[in-house]
C-alpha cells in the first residue's frame, strides 16, 4: 500500500493503493442538531434522498438544511474505495472519497430541480480536484443521483448551466455525475458543524452565475 505521505491528492488512488478501511461503521448517527429529525433510514414516502458534493461539507450541508422542504441532512464520504473511512483517512487522499452531503427531502415541498439549483449556485463546479483554497480529491464536485429521474435532471441541468457559465467566461464543468454509491456517515463532530461552531471555517462560494433551473412546480 502506498505510504500516506506519498499519495497524490490530485488523483483518485488505485484499488491497490487505497487504504483498507474497516468492516463496521464508526458510529450510529442520531438526530439532526438543527432540525431534530433522524439522519438515517428508513425515510418513509414521500421523502426522497439526494447526494451532492461541492467542496467542504460543513458549508455545503448548511445550504441544504436551511432550504424549506428538506427533512434532514448529513455529511459523509462517498465515491471512494475505502470502506467506513475516517476523516483523517479521507484527508490523506488515499481513500478516493469526496466530502458529500445526504439530503432527504419532500418533493411535494421542494423539487429536486431546486436542490440542483442550490448545488450549482453555491460552489464553482469548474475547478476539478479542488474548491477555492481547499485542494484534493475530497473537494471535487459531484452529483450522485438515487433514481433514473434524478440522473436525467442532473444531466439536463449540467448542460443548461454550462451554457450560462461559458457565456460568463468560465471553463468546462468538472462535476462528476454517477449513480449514488455507498454513503459513509462522517464522524459526529462534523455533522451540522457550522450550527455547533458558528464561527467555523466555510470556504464555500459560488461563481455568481445564476442557474436557469430550480423554480419548477412542487413534485417535479
Amino acid at each position: 500500500m502506498t505510504a500516506w505521505f506519498k499519495v497524490d491528492k490530485s488523483t483518485i488512488p488505485t484499488p491497490e493503493d487505497a487504504l483498507p478501511g474497516r468492516g463496521d461503521a464508526l458510529w450510529t448517527p442520531g438526530l439532526h442538531h438543527v432540525l431534530g429529525t433522524p439522519m438515517t433510514a428508513p425515510f418513509a414516502p414521500p421523502l426522497e434522498q439526494a447526494v451532492f458534493a461541492m467542496g467542504c461539507f460543513w458549508g455545503a450541508e448548511r445550504v441544504f438544511w436551511q432550504a424549506e422542504g428538506v427533512f434532514t441532512t448529513a455529511v459523509g464520504y462517498c465515491a471512494g474505495l475505502t470502506p467506513n473511512p475516517t476523516y483523517q483517512e479521507v484527508c490523506t487522499g488515499a481513500t478516493g472519497h469526496t466530502e458529500a452531503v445526504l439530503v432527504v427531502f419532500d418533493p411535494g415541498k421542494i423539487p429536486y430541480s431546486r436542490l440542483l439549483q442550490l448545488f450549482w449556485e453555491n460552489h464553482d463546479p469548474t475547478q476539478g480536484m479542488r474548491q477555492g483554497n481547499d485542494a484534493g480529491t475530497q473537494y471535487r464536485s459531484g452529483i450522485y443521483p438515487t433514481s433514473e429521474s434524478q440522473t436525467a435532471a442532473a444531466l439536463e441541468s449540467k448542460a443548461a448551466y454550462q451554457e450560462h457559465l461559458a457565456a460568463e467566461g468560465f471553463g468546462a464543468i468538472t462535476t462528476e455525475i454517477e449513480a449514488a454509491p455507498e454513503f459513509y456517515y462522517a464522524e459526529e463532530a462534523h455533522q451540522q458543524y457550522l450550527a455547533k461552531n458558528p464561527g467555523g471555517y466555510c470556504g464555500l462560494g459560488g461563481t455568481g452565475v445564476s442557474c436557469p433551473i430550480g423554480l419548477a412546480t412542487a413534485g417535479e
